[in-house]
């Protein structure tokens, strides 16, 4: 099994005919649930499922935490959208990655994140931390 970071085809898609709303205090709920080396995540991924994400530990339940948005912004003629950080307290996960999806609009797929390794918290705090909210590091991009 494979995880590729990007940001789900189908979610290009649903943004130009169907609402997937980041406002900060209005909008949809948008998760992050966290998956194991055994799953399957990449660009195709086109919704929320708890197969091979990793077991509840801590704080951490199926289907992740909600993630608090930051109502996306401009910077140049890129238009962007953060998160802010979210952790996960006395738990014992080990994760390869991650997905953003949509609780609001059917669990639908948003972005998948590779962690590049497996990264392990052991009765302590596992903590996803977004890049800068600009327009090259952003979590989510549109240029």
């Amino acid at each position: 099994m494979a995880i590729t970071q990007a940001v789900c085809t189908s979610f290009k898609q649903e943004i130009l005919v169907e609402g997937h709303d980041f406002t900060a205090t209005t909008g949809d709920t948008f998760k992050l649930a966290l998956y194991s080396s055994s799953a399957s995540l990449s660009a195709s991924t086109t919704a929320y499922s708890s197969s091979n994400e990793v077991s509840d530990s801590g704080t951490y339940t199926a289907g992740g935490g909600s993630l608090t948005s930051v109502t996306p912004t401009t910077s140049g003629t890129t238009a962007l959208c953060d998160f802010s950080d979210i952790s996960f307290t006395s738990a014992t996960i080990t994760a390869r990655g991650a997905l953003i999806y949509n609780s609001s609009n059917s669990n639908k797929a948003v972005a998948v994140l590779d962690f590049g390794g497996d990264k392990t918290s052991t009765s302590g705090t596992f903590t996803i931390s977004f890049p800068a909210a600009d327009s090259s590091n952003a979590i989510l991009r549109l240029a």
